[in-house]
């Protein structure tokens, strides 16, 4: 099976979230393929849109039947996503 590789930009806040959003979810529902890897490597500078983008991506992969996968999130991020409660729906693949 094939995997789709999306990359989050390395700026991801409010400012862009919509526009970030916007494209993800066209990737997303583009590929032919049946699972999608978003890797969060690059992502430096972000505030807790960056979440609001991520759990949009999980919404259109899962309304496609799509499996979604995370990669490589920074510490600042998985810190996030516990403090606003959405870290089990937003688990890291290994």
């Amino acid at each position: 099976m094939s995997t789709a590789l999306l990359i989050l930009p390395s700026d991801l806040r409010h400012g862009n979230a919509a526009n970030s959003l916007a494209k993800l979810q066209a990737q997303i529902r583009n590929s032919p393929d049946a699972e999608v890897e978003i890797q969060a490597g690059q992502l430096t500078d972000f505030d807790s849109s960056a979440l609001a983008v991520l759990l949009g991506c999980r919404r259109e992969a899962e309304s496609l039947s799509k499996t979604l996968k995370f990669k490589q999130f920074p510490a600042k991020l998985r810190e996030l996503a516990l403090l606003y409660g959405v870290s089990e729906l937003l688990v890291e693949s290994t």
